[in-house]
């Protein structure tokens, strides 16, 4: 207990002087490059019914109607066979929101409203209260609230509409109240596990090397090129201080590899700064084929018994335009860009010679076409 109380000792040092320190622009925060494991949203669903609406929503749907019978029921009114509820004024609806990771029972969650059916619009409806439910099944929040639309729908008699934005989706600030907690499960656990967002194994080794650096103790180890496990204390107190501490140290990650984007359908390349080419010669040339149709009436000859008619003339042009080339002698990102500018390549004619290259084995990155 004695040699985790001095490792803390250090932690209260380091917090203290997360806002004095100066780091290089290239370092960033740890908390920015993943997160602990068992910290996580979690999504949550649920079926309800929004009623109140201006004659925009459900005219007859089915399950609506259901909806709209359990909602009376539940406050002891039963409705006669054959009443239909859903006139119109009530729309059923799909309700999503994302329970933060250690939300506790009593704090509000934002919830996003959709209807599912042929609601036009849920502008001035309210969300009757509903249950919102998590993968296991478990109610994990309750909603209910009034919503706010940014869509606009308006229709007129001759069946002309105008629509802005979706006015069938909806969202209440604060509309749901979470009922349960979710168990993480990392309270109890002697380690704590720090997830990279993208796999590296330099990155996972030097989160790793920063931990026991500034902690002056061997508490980190990286597992693979994202997990890095960290023993902790039992403690609860002392467990959310080395937390703390880790996500506000400052590490220098991995160079990305190199790689080029291609956007097939934008015609937007991205190329990053670790792209290199080796010596190399392109040449890049435009070839435009014009067909220039010139009918011409034919008149037959005089007392004859021939027809006036239309004869196809055809003029067809090959222009091959000049051939612009450039050589690359293991060149650099900018020095790619103002070679392939030089020469007029438009964002297509750049994904059809970054291609080549590829093909060739003179472009030293990985090729994604999107």
């Amino acid at each position: 207990m004695n040699r985790f109380a001095s490792i803390f000792a250090r932690i209260a040092l380091i917090l203290s002087a997360v806002t004095l320190a100066v780091s290089p622009a290239s370092a960033e925060r740890i908390k920015d490059l993943g997160g602990f494991q068992g910290l996580r949203t979690n999504q949550l669903t649920g079926y309800g019914i929004v009623v109140g609406l201006a004659g925009t929503g459900d005219d007859s749907l089915e399950y609506a109607t259901v909806a709209m019978k359990g909602v009376t029921t539940r406050f002891g009114l039963t409705l006669p066979p054959g009443v239909n509820p859903a006139t119109k004024n009530a729309a059923a609806v799909l309700v999503t929101a994302d329970l933060p990771a250690m939300a506790k029972p009593g704090q509000r969650i934002d919830i996003t409203v959709s209807a599912i059916g042929k609601a036009k619009s849920l502008r001035g409806g309210t969300l009757i209260m509903m249950p919102l439910l998590g993968a296991d099944g478990e109610i994990y929040a309750m909603a209910q609230g009034n919503l706010a639309v940014g869509g606009l729908g308006v229709e007129g008699r001759d069946g002309s509409t105008t629509t802005v934005n979706i006015p069938s989706v909806g969202r209440i600030a604060g509309g749901a109240s979470v009922e349960r907690a979710v168990a993480t499960g990392f309270e109890q656990s002697p380690f704590l596990t720090f997830n990279l967002a993208e796999a590296d194994l330099t990155t996972a080794l030097r989160v790793a090397d920063a931990i026991n650096a500034k902690v002056g103790e061997e508490l980190a180890s990286a597992n693979d090129a994202v997990s890095i496990t960290i023993r902790a204390p039992g403690d609860p107190q002392q467990r959310v201080m080395l937390m703390g501490a880790i996500e506000n140290m400052e590490v220098t990650p991995a160079e990305a590899p190199a790689r080029v984007i291609v956007n097939a359908r934008t015609g937007t390349v991205v190329i990053n700064g670790a792209v290199r080419i080796s010596p190399a010669a392109v040449s890049h040339g435009s070839l435009t084929v014009r067909v220039q149709e010139t009918p011409q009436v034919v008149q037959p000859a005089p007392l004859s018994r021939g027809q006036t008619a239309v004869e196809q003339r055809s003029d067809i042009t090959i222009d091959d335009g000049p051939v612009n080339a450039f050589i690359a002698r293991g060149a650099s990102l900018s020095e790619i860009v103002q070679s392939i500018n030089a020469i007029g390549a438009s964002p297509s004619d750049l994904a059809a010679i970054l291609d080549a290259l590829k093909q060739a084995g003179a472009l030293k990155a990985e090729l994604v076409i999107l």
